[in-house]
């Protein structure tokens, strides 16, 4: 069984903001938040710690937009927008901006649920991407780590590239710690001998 979404809705228009609450409701059990300012928009959607958030306005700018994404935190959770013009080139600036969703041609009740779910799932697309990217980054971090403390050992000992690494990992072993741990360990140390 899935937890009750927490929606938060960005909606300054008061018919139109009852208008999509209306649409939620009939398109299931979520627990929806209307927020009629931008003013402040950062604390309010925080107070609310939703799971998704609906903004729907006119005709941003390109300065509103980054105002309004970073306020409704996109790399947090899924953040829809929809707005009535065309999209110009805000629309290429909402996906670099870490929106899920970008509507042109307003907010339709039918279309809300479709719109909605596609943005949760581009979301944790993009979160588990970011994860990735992340592991990787690190991961390359300690290899160049590891690399250099074996050239360290090598030049120190006299010693070739595979009995460094089996020394580190020794180490690594007999004090319960990680090789890239041993590593970083022995460039600190070394540093402070120089």
């Amino acid at each position: 069984m899935t937890a009750k979404l927490t929606i938060v809705v960005v909606e300054p228009d008061r018919d139109r903001a009852i208008g999509i609450v209306d649409a939620l409701r009939d398109a299931g059990d979520y627990d929806v938040h209307v927020i009629g300012s931008t003013s402040g928009l950062a604390r309010k959607v925080a107070a609310h710690a939703p799971d998704v958030v609906l903004i729907d306005i006119d005709n941003p700018t390109r300065d509103m937009l980054e105002e309004l994404t970073l306020a409704s935190g996109p790399l947090d959770r899924p953040v829809a927008m929809f707005v009535s013009g065309p999209a110009g080139d805000l629309s290429q600036a909402a996906i670099e901006a870490g929106l899920s969703a970008y509507v042109v041609d307003g907010l339709r009740p039918e279309r809300l649920k479709p719109v909605m779910d596609t943005a949760i799932a581009r979301f944790r697309m993009m979160r588990r991407m970011r994860t990735e990217l992340a592991e990787t980054r690190r991961a390359l971090e300690e290899r160049k780590v590891i690399d250099r403390a074996k050239g360290m050992l090598m030049k120190a000992r006299g010693i070739g590239e595979d009995e460094a690494y089996a020394l580190l990992r020794k180490t690594a072993m007999d004090q319960g710690r990680r090789v890239a741990e041993v590593a970083e360990a022995l460039m600190t140390a070394s540093g402070l001998l120089r």
